[in-house]
């Protein structure tokens, strides 16, 4: 059986480029985050990948992996893979080249695919960088992306991004408001229950990334338990 996903108000991000201790592990899958999301845009190798999986996957929780790219798309011992399209890059491949890479290199088990629509929103960000989106959006642009992403498209989820640092809490409103079925996504400086509690306001669901690696237990127990 699928995880109820629609459900999830908390996500950690975890990084196969970065190094996590068994220790910091065990500390993320007792934290009470809802699920357990695999994913970087640099260095990533479908070797760490596997490697990371492995760690995560003895905790029960829901394991998620979304690529930065066609190798890296592993379906075995998962969940779910979410498939990000970049809404406001400058380079199609990130809307559609990539996936269409992926799907011609192997049979996919489309029920457990989940579509993203991305509207990535720091421009010193690698993601940023690697996808040359247009980042500096005004909220009626930001939610003029996401009206397309959720009324046009379709797509299940709408992620605002800002990977590494601080939203504007008007942009996620400004989404939040445009949108009808998609779930909302925001990751992006959630280093504080503050934060992850302001975010949450418009958000569906909260990622925490960056924070894990530099932040410890007591800190990502109180972004849980903020948004919960």
């Amino acid at each position: 059986m699928q995880p109820k996903w629609k459900s999830w108000v908390h996500v950690t991000k975890l990084d196969p480029d970065k190094n996590l201790s068994p220790e910091a592990l065990d500390m993320v899958a007792s934290s009470g985050t809802d699920a357990l999301m695999l994913s970087g845009t640099l260095n990533v190798t479908a070797d760490k990948m596997r490697i990371l999986l492995s760690s995560a996957s003895s905790y029960g929780l829901p394991i998620v992996i979304e690529p930065s790219g066609p190798d890296v798309v592993i379906l075995e011992g998962i969940d779910l893979l979410f498939v990000p399209s970049v809404l406001n890059t400058t380079d199609v491949r990130w809307v559609v080249g990539m996936h269409t890479e992926w799907v011609a290199r192997q049979a996919i088990d489309w029920q457990r695919v989940v579509p993203e629509a991305y509207i990535v929103l720091n421009p010193d960000s690698s993601v940023g960088k690697v996808t040359r989106s247009r980042c500096h959006l005004s909220p009626q642009e930001v939610a003029a992306h996401a009206v397309v992403a959720d009324h046009y498209f379709r797509f299940p989820i709408v992620y605002i991004e800002y990977s590494g640092t601080y939203g504007d809490p008007a942009v996620v409103k400004a989404a939040a408001e445009a949108i009808d079925q998609a779930v909302l996504y925001y990751g992006g400086g959630i280093n504080s229950g503050t934060r992850a509690a302001e975010m949450s306001r418009y958000a569906d669901t909260i990622v925490v990334g960056n924070m894990v690696y530099e932040g410890g237990a007591k800190i990502l127990r109180e972004t849980v338990t903020a948004v919960q």
